[in-house]
């Protein structure tokens, strides 16, 4: 069971996503929010906390990218998926930087949204063409301020877990290209963590890609 949030100041959007994920047999809407600041004060009353969270951008109080920092200062584990009407590479550049783990715009499809939200469950994020791209352009950009990261500190084993993480592969599927335990690919990515001082393979991702340590091809 995949347990969900979602958080939109649209009633009507509200209630028929809700509706529409509630729908689908392994999919639970544990609560609803109609702004940041609900999203937030629900969050830290429940146990255990939902696996995804889906919120809008543009809500009272407390909007999508401001509530989206807070839940990754207060719970870095929970995966913060935006479902927005604005599809621009300044607003998605925006909430990847706080953290979010995948970015979709309210006019997508049913099938995009449950499988986003089943990826971003299994691998802890899920990014799209368009996302790679706009993490890419990020690592071309001369504003863009790059890690001081010596990439000598990463062994060629854990380079080759980091590209497999960044193209989307799973655990299982990892250990099996590398002829490896599940164990191991766990311990290379926890170590990739400390490493580039990442909280979440969401933010490993996004890191990996924006300081051209790996290239995905889009």
């Amino acid at each position: 069971m995949i347990n969900i949030a979602l958080a939109d100041d649209e009633s009507l959007f509200l209630d028929t996503l809700s509706f529409m994920l509630q729908r689908i047999p392994d999919f639970n809407v544990v609560f609803t929010a109609t702004n940041g600041q609900d999203l937030v004060d629900q969050l830290s009353t429940q146990s255990p906390l939902p696996d995804v969270v889906v919120t809008d951008l543009k809500m009272p109080e407390l909007n999508g990218v401001e509530a989206t920092k807070k839940i990754k200062e207060l719970f870095p584990e929970l995966s913060v998926v935006a479902l927005s009407s604005y599809n621009t590479d300044v607003f998605i550049s925006n909430m990847l930087g706080v953290g979010a783990a995948s970015y979709l715009v309210k006019n997508t499809t049913p099938a995009q949204v449950e499988l986003t939200i089943r990826e971003v469950a299994a691998k802890g994020f899920y990014y799209d063409k368009n996302v790679l791209r706009i993490l890419q352009d990020n690592s071309q950009d001369g504003n863009y301020k790059r890690s001081t990261l010596d990439h000598n500190l990463l062994s060629p084993r854990e380079l080759d877990v980091l590209q497999l993480i960044c193209e989307q592969f799973t655990t299982t599927e990892i250990a099996e290209q590398l002829c490896v335990s599940k164990r191991t690919v766990d311990g290379h990515r926890n170590n990739l963590l400390i490493k580039t001082k990442m909280r979440n393979v969401a933010g490993l991702v996004a890191y990996a890609i924006q300081n051209a340590i790996i290239t995905v091809e889009i």
